[in-house]
């Protein structure tokens, strides 16, 4: 080494090595679509899937043990609703961004999902052209839903007169929630137990949907629910 040269710092990193890839948690009840999902963040180069969950209970102790940047959440996991996980991430404290998956169209969810605390809601047909600009830009501090809908969300926050698309749209969250349960086929008692609510007020919610949407009897309903569940499903392809 000649006079008046520096011996290069081995102990400094290069720019590329001291770049910390954002950890994203996945929250998902099937592992195919989480697989799937791991494949689509994995070929980011800025991105990695620090952990996966398949229910409220493991999301939370892998948001506890990995502190991830992000989280990507299903709204339908089994008989859990993914919402109630974004509310008591918010209600706990976690400042970690939270983007929403769902089957359902982005007019009934999309609203219902950023007032629990998400910061971006995608369908799930549309993740491979929009998963991973979602992700960055929640990440950014912005907020994501996709173009197609965007305009529609935004006219029927700032339309106060503006009518609900469907009757689904009338009903309440915890009304919805009832709805999809009675969808996969649960009855009353179980619904209760899922949801830590009584019988009466079960009762109570399905006498209100019945009204909303036009419905007679028990039977209509359990039909009307699980064609609404199933065609969502198949929307997803």
């Amino acid at each position: 080494m000649r006079a008046g040269e520096q011996a290069p710092d081995e102990a400094s990193p290069s720019p590329a090595s001291s770049h910390r890839r954002r950890k994203v948690l996945l929250v998902d009840d099937h592992p195919v679509v989480r697989e799937g999902l791991a494949g689509l963040i994995g070929r980011d180069p800025e991105l990695c899937v620090c952990a996966e969950a398949g229910s409220i209970t493991e999301a939370m102790k892998a948001v506890e043990e990995e502190r991830p940047d992000a989280a990507v959440i299903d709204i339908s996991l089994g008989t859990e609703n993914g919402l109630d996980l974004v509310s008591r991430l918010r209600t706990e404290g976690h400042e970690l961004r939270i983007l929403v998956l769902s089957m359902h169209d982005e007019m009934l969810f999309g609203l219902r999902s950023l007032r629990s605390g998400a910061n971006g809601y995608v369908m799930k047909h549309e993740a491979t052209d929009y998963l991973i600009t979602a992700i960055h830009q929640i990440l950014g501090g912005r907020v994501f839903v996709s173009p197609p809908v965007s305009d529609r969300l935004l006219s029927s926050v700032s339309n106060q007169r503006a009518q609900p698309s469907s009757d689904i749209d009338r009903l309440t969250d915890r009304e919805l929630e009832v709805f999809r349960l009675i969808g996969t086929g649960l009855g009353t008692s179980k619904i209760a137990h899922q949801l830590h609510i009584s019988h009466k007020t079960v009762d109570t919610h399905r006498m209100r949907i019945k009204e909303k949407l036009g419905l007679q009897t028990a039977s209509e309903l359990i039909i009307h629910a699980a064609s609404w569940l199933r065609e969502g499903r198949t929307r997803t392809g």
